[in-house]
């Protein structure tokens, strides 16, 4: 089963990181405030960044480093 590391962009601007093996229904439940607390204030959230990752140990490992980086380094790695 493949996962999917995600950035979301919240209504606020900012940047929510996450990682699921089901996009759509994650944005979707993200969309209607079931998802992350974090987001339930902050709709509607975006997708702003995916990255696929072969399982979900790699998916754990790449969201942490992700969420370790700066904003700006997140929105560089978005433009790649």
């Amino acid at each position: 089963m493949e996962y999917v590391v995600y950035i979301l962009r919240c209504a606020d601007g900012t940047l929510y990181t996450g990682m699921t093996n089901d996009l759509p229904r994650r944005l979707c439940a993200h969309n209607s405030g079931t998802g992350a607390k974090y987001t339930r204030a902050r709709r509607p959230v975006l997708l702003f960044y995916q990255e696929p990752c072969g399982s979900r140990s790699e998916a754990l490992r790449r969201e942490a480093a992700i969420k370790r980086l700066s904003r700006r380094e997140k929105e560089a790695l978005a433009r790649k």
